[in-house]
């Protein structure tokens, strides 16, 4: 079972390796906006599940111009997807973006494998020394960095915006315990509204990683991303003015 939630972790972030050739080397966040082309600025990259584990289509990522700004925008349709900026320091500062979501997922429960679905998310990733996991989990994302080639990361902060569950709920991911997450907007915010967030990343990571650090890693990427593979349902939603604060 643990062997199968890091596989997932895996093909839940298809992620390309903190301290590749590719990656930056600071923790300098590009504006996902930048530009004028209807795609996602370089060195953000479009991410889904590796084509040859699955077939299932691709969360689509590009940028429109909404109320007068250029905004990202993010449609599900019973698809998986996650836009990436690799980045590699410390933690610079509290993270801040707008959001909104003009249409929903039907029947999410984050608390359920069958119902993991986000229509929003924004996640931070960590490159947690592995000597501070549990030895078992430690033992096998070990094994998986050796057959994959990738530095996968060992701890993943995310924020949602969820249809089910109020603000403020937090926990593990259903399928591992290397996810983590905190719902910022539940089903009582309205739909098609910006909305402002500004998060004490430091803080929140201790909160949910806090029973095995005592310090805040170094990051490796920031990432946008929004499923519907499990529920088989579609969503929209925008992100603009995603950036570090001091």
């Amino acid at each position: 079972m643990l062997y199968r939630q890091i596989v997932y972790l895996f093909l839940l972030l298809a992620w390309g390796g903190a301290g590749s050739a590719q990656a930056q080397t600071s923790t300098a966040l590009a504006s996902v906006t930048a530009g004028t082309d209807d795609k996602p600025p370089a060195p953000w990259k479009i991410l889904g599940f590796p084509q040859q584990n699955t077939q299932k289509p691709v969360t689509q990522f590009d940028v429109v111009t909404l109320d007068g700004e250029r905004a990202l925008r993010i449609r599900t349709d019973r698809s998986y997807g996650n836009l990436v900026d690799e980045l590699s320091g410390p933690l610079p500062g509290q993270l801040a973006w707008r959001w909104r979501l003009d249409q929903p997922l039907k029947d999410t429960d984050i608390h359920t494998k069958g119902g993991d679905d986000s229509a929003l998310k924004v996640c931070v990733l960590f490159d947690e020394p592995l000597e501070r996991l549990p030895v078992l989990q430690r033992t096998v994302l070990r094994v998986e960095r050796s057959s994959t080639g990738q530095n996968l990361p060992a701890a993943t902060l995310c924020y949602l915006w969820d249809s089910k569950y109020p603000p403020g709920t937090s926990g593990n991911n259903a399928f591992t315990d290397r996810l983590r997450y905190i719902v910022l907007r539940g089903p009582e915010a309205p739909l098609a509204v910006w909305a402002t967030q500004t998060r004490n990343v430091a803080q929140d990571f201790m909160k949910l990683f806090g029973d095995e650090d005592s310090e805040v890693p170094p990051i490796v990427g920031v990432l946008v991303g929004a499923d519907a593979d499990n529920t088989k349902g579609q969503s929209l939603g925008y992100v603009r003015d995603l950036r570090w604060l001091p």
